[in-house]
């Protein structure tokens, strides 16, 4: 948010999908909101958590020794969707996306960490043109509404998944039981995870995370080398670098939680209603993944979001999109395979220029297609799509496009 944007933007900023001309709102159509019915303390964690979630961090605030972005904005820009990107890779068998037994070579782990500071000298790069070595990225994910998706109970995925299995259609999700690799938070009502917990996983494109203050520690661990005490250890590295021109740990346990915060208070965009584009993506059953309203718990620690119709459009669940999507992963997100997708919220999907987790797609029409693929759980919903009428795929489009 613009640090000089004017206070009656609060009372633009919508927690659910609603029309455009609901009396009381103004017809503004602008991202990185915060929720509305805020009091005047969590306005103010809104915006310190704002302004922290911008700031570029530099050498003397502990970046580094490697890194691949030096602020959360230059991945989440607006809080939305990139431009920043992390890149990905894996040894492959022969057909290009079935992960080989032997990783050994990738000693450092399998992410690019293209930048260097605080005395280290190597970087670690992604192998070009190796043949057996499958190159993937992953671009920075919208974290509009994210406080919804922390919200949901692990009970309610579970009982999705359980749900999913029943389906005649190959839509089979499944939860992704992660470990929780981060230390205790003292300071958070909303995580009570211990190191070592198996947790369910729901932040990241392969759910992986499991809270919205782990998400933000990892992030500033892996990303920009940033320790915090939720992680307090560098990222190895080729220079065997332990630390950087910061010593000790860089961050406070109160700067993770108001970044995790500033996500937390994070509203969902409004939306126009296409009740015409809706029943088309329900009869192209794309909504047995991406679940438009899933019931937050009644005992969520900020009020604003405890027991509401979450408009999420997803299912938190991973599923198996085929070999199209495939990245070659295996072991880096708990209980995800290299074909496995966390459903992705269509929150705000309307700021985004590109689309899937690695933009390769420039529409949303480019997106649906890209769903189908060999043994992708989608294809049963990419053939009741191409079924449609060309009417109803144009107002399924104008609908997902306007979310």
């Amino acid at each position: 948010m613009s640090r000089s944007a004017p206070l009656l933007l609060l009372a633009v900023a919508c927690g659910g999908g609603v029309d455009v001309a609901d009396a009381g709102y103004l017809p503004l159509d602008i991202p990185d909101q915060p929720l509305r019915g805020l009091d005047a303390a969590q306005k103010a964690t809104f915006q310190k958590g704002d302004e922290l979630f911008d700031l570029t961090l530099r050498d003397g605030d502990g970046l580094g020794p490697l890194y691949t972005a030096a602020a959360c904005g230059a991945c989440h820009d607006q809080a939305a969707r990139g431009p920043g990107l992390v890149q990905k890779f894996s040894a492959v068998m022969a057909d290009g996306v079935t992960p080989s037994p032997d990783q050994s070579r990738f000693g450092y782990g399998h992410t690019e960490h293209p930048l260097t500071t605080a005395g280290a000298t190597t970087p670690i790069l992604a192998p070009m043109n190796a043949p057996d070595v499958l190159v993937s990225r992953r671009v920075g994910p919208p974290v509009m509404g994210r406080g919804y998706l922390e919200a949901i109970s692990d009970q309610t995925l579970i009982e999705l998944a359980q749900q999913q299995a029943t389906r005649d259609d190959g839509i089979h999700g499944r939860v992704n039981h992660v470990i929780y690799h981060s230390e205790p938070n003292p300071m958070s009502p909303y995580n009570p995870h211990q190191k070592g917990d198996s947790v369910v996983g729901r932040f990241g494109l392969k759910a992986r995370i499991a809270t919205l203050d782990e998400f933000t520690a990892d992030a500033l661990q892996g990303d920009m080398g940033i320790t915090s005490p939720l992680r307090p250890t560098e990222i190895l590295n080729p220079d065997g670098l332990t630390d950087d021109l910061k010593p000790g740990v860089d961050l406070t346990l109160a700067s993770v939680n108001a970044r995790a915060d500033y996500m937390r208070l994070l509203a969902i965009p409004r939306r126009v209603a296409h009740p015409t584009g809706e029943a088309a993506f329900e009869k192209a059953r794309c909504n047995g993944c991406h679940v438009s309203n899933l019931k937050t718990r009644a005992d969520y620690p900020l009020p604003q979001l405890a027991n509401v119709d979450a408009p999420v459009f997803t299912d938190q669940l991973l599923h198996d999109l085929g070999v199209g999507l495939a990245d070659g992963l295996a072991h880096e997100d708990g209980e995800a395979g290299p074909r496995d997708w966390r459903t992705a919220p269509l929150i705000g999907l309307r700021f985004s220029k590109h689309y899937l987790h690695d933009s390769r797609a420039d529409t949303v029409a480019e997106a649906i297609e890209a769903h189908q693929s060999e043994g992708s759980e989608a294809n049963d919903s990419i053939a009741r799509y191409r079924a449609l009428s060309t009417a109803e795929q144009q107002a399924l489009l104008e609908f997902v496009e306007a979310l």
